[in-house]
């Protein structure tokens, strides 16, 4: 039985409120269902925000009161899942734990919202979050440079693999977050317990964040999945902007009690690798899951410049923008546009098809002068094939939640390639080295 599914990585960044940025991760949940996709990955801290620019008033030796009004917004900002701090797993996961008199569920109704958009779309959900627990801030097991004064350590116990089955197709996932990306022992934690997809959402927008995903791909021989936010300095919410206005709202809340409409309108890109398969699986059993400022190369005069592998995912030559044409028009109009290889991009405002007639759009915007339009992350989602081909993507300076649709992969290449690689197996010298995690099982799940 031929074990192909759709996969796709949403380039959404965060909106102002916690509500406002569910109802954007459930209109751009259906749009993906309406296109067969069983499964979607959301970047690093989707729910709840990446600070990023925000130095939270620290210095070594001191902290400000500016800065401490700035955690607190922070915190307030991110999503109670009724977890406890040191990590309940499968007592969580289980609906186990004990549940306050009078209250239908614990936590703010966020996890029960994430589970309602599953059911209804039939598609496997996975959101990167900063999720509250007592006190502290968690978003995963391993932070960098300044998100150490903010978030707290998850538990190694969270890398666990899951199994599942869509449509047929075995699956064994496991994400690791943005930097724990360059731990080869974590890596290698997850090697071990034999995954075939691996998800790695993330905050880091450099040109050498691609190459590290080819490389994963190819040790692991698993499809790798890489989700990033493109956001623009006006994105970033007002207390890391400064404005006074920081108190939170009613409107920041989860809406578990109600249907959320479906209104935002989304960026897609298809790559078609063999025919359209079906659609599928529901989510609402697994836990949603969950680094550093980009280094965005820029050109003499300041601006920021496309890598070569950018460029090469621009339309053909006779539809080619010019570099200096590409930097004026960053706002582009809704029409579609198509790429090399069987990819296609269909920009925000209108929904389309991998059929729909290709044509070039341009659109004027603001000077690039104008900071609130500068980029603080240029996103570079990715799908990457289990030899280390590059599938879809990077994609550079989409906005709006876009899309990154690969179509029927064979999972059955990840056995494919473990005839010459099998980095935690017949290519371990398991009987020379050996790998242990506190709280961990390194065995595949059952």
């Amino acid at each position: 039985m031929p074990q192909r599914i759709t996969l796709a990585v949403a380039q959404s960044h965060t909106l102002p409120t916690t509500s406002a940025t569910l109802s954007a991760l459930s209109s751009t949940a259906h749009s993906a269902s309406r296109q067969g996709v069983h499964l979607l990955l959301f970047p690093e801290a989707y729910l709840g925000g990446y600070p990023r620019t925000c130095n939270f008033g620290a210095a070594v030796g001191s902290r400000s009161d500016e800065g401490r009004e700035q955690f607190l917004a922070y915190f307030h900002s991110a999503v109670d899942l009724g977890d406890t701090p040191r990590g309940a797993g499968d007592d969580w996961v289980g609906r186990r734990l004990e549940v306050a008199k009078g209250r239908e569920y614990r936590g703010d109704g966020t996890r029960e919202e994430l589970e309602k958009v599953a059911r209804e779309t039939g598609v496997f959900l996975v959101v990167g979050v900063v999720e509250r627990a007592g006190g502290s801030l968690y978003c995963s097991v391993v932070y960098t440079g300044s998100e150490r004064l903010v978030w707290a350590q998850g538990s190694p116990s969270t890398l666990k693999a899951i199994r599942t089955t869509i449509e047929g197709v075995k699956l064994t996932l496991a994400a690791a977050i943005c930097w724990e990306n360059y731990m080869p022992l974590l890596r290698y934690s997850l090697y071990s317990q034999n995954v075939n997809l691996y998800l790695a959402p993330t905050a880091d927008a450099r040109d050498t964040w691609l190459p590290l995903m080819r490389t994963i791909a190819c040790e692991g021989r698993a499809y790798v999945l890489s989700a990033n936010q493109c956001v623009r300095r006006k994105h970033l919410p007002p207390w890391i902007r400064g404005s006074a206005s920081m108190k939170r709202t009613e409107d920041d809340q989860p809406t578990s009690k109600e249907d959320t409409a479906v209104t935002h309108t989304e960026t897609s890109i298809e790559t078609h690798t063999d025919k359209t398969s079906e659609s599928t699986l529901d989510s609402s059993e697994q836990p949603p899951m969950p680094k550093t400022p980009p280094i965005v190369p820029k050109n003499p005069d300041g601006v920021p410049t496309p890598s070569p592998l950018h460029i090469g995912s621009i339309p053909p030559d006779d539809q080619a923008v010019s570099p200096a044409k590409q930097r004026k028009d960053r706002r582009r109009s809704s029409n579609l546009t198509q790429m090399p290889d069987k990819h296609f991009l269909a920009l925000p405002g209108e929904a389309s098809t991998s059929d729909s007639k290709p044509q070039q759009t341009t659109a004027l915007t603001q000077d690039d002068d104008d900071d609130d339009d500068e980029f603080v992350s240029r996103g570079g989602s990715c799908i990457i094939g289990p030899t280390g081909d590059v599938i879809a993507g990077p994609l550079w300076e989409v906005e709006d939640g876009g899309l990154l649709i690969a179509r029927d992969l064979d999972f059955e290449d990840c056995e494919r390639g473990r005839l010459d690689l099998d980095v935690a197996g017949s290519y371990s010298r398991n009987d020379a080295f050996e790998l242990k995690v506190a709280g961990l099982d390194l065995d595949p799940p059952p």
